[in-house]
């Protein structure tokens, strides 16, 4: 079982950062939120707050396989704006650790450095702050260590995707897909 730190900033889009907490967890992985926020409970970009599971101060990310930063607007500005966070992502890369981030959340990667010579995807409008990437526009993009999604409805292929590399098992995700009628979705059933 993987460990997984999603951090919440007041913001954050709902079904980029609850789908991926949904999924991971009925992929058997240990998945934790994590609120920058300074309180446990953080507030979305369309109004609906959430309990997160820890404080930012409380976490120990030394154990964490895979840091995930959720977009919506202002949530990606308050994660890019939040020292620990920014840190926190340098030093799992350095240490070729799991990083994914959606939407508007790939801007925090760019402004870092950490896209530089990848491939990365993101909301459209926000590829501007993929400092050196080649922006894909695609639903999904996987670079090395780092995974990012597009956008609202890039969630769901994005968090299995997350869960894949994860588990390195591609059988047990299209299974899940499969209970979530996800596969039916997209017309594979």
């Amino acid at each position: 079982m993987s460990k997984v730190y999603e951090f919440l900033a007041n913001g954050f889009e709902e079904i980029e950062a609850l789908a991926p907490v949904d999924i991971l967890r009925r992929g058997g992985q240990e998945v934790m939120t994590v609120s920058v926020t300074g309180s446990e409970w953080v507030e979305s970009s369309h109004g609906v707050t959430v309990k997160a599971d820890i404080l930012f101060e409380d976490a120990d990310l030394s154990d964490a396989d895979l840091l995930l930063l959720p977009g919506g607007m202002p949530g990606s500005v308050n994660l890019n704006q939040h020292e620990g966070v920014r840190q926190a992502l340098l030093a799992h890369n350095d240490k070729g650790r799991l990083i994914g981030a959606i939407c508007a959340a790939p801007m925090v990667l760019g402004g870092l450095g950490l896209l530089q010579g990848r491939r990365a995807t993101c909301s459209p409008g926000f590829e501007v702050y993929l400092e050196g990437a080649e922006y894909t526009h695609e639903l999904c993009t996987v670079d090395g260590n780092i995974i990012t999604g597009e956008g609202p409805a890039a969630s769901l292929p994005y968090a299995y995707q997350l869960l894949t590399i994860l588990t390195n098992n591609e059988d047990s995700t299209r299974q899940l897909q499969h209970k979530m009628q996800f596969l039916h979705l997209i017309g594979e059933e």
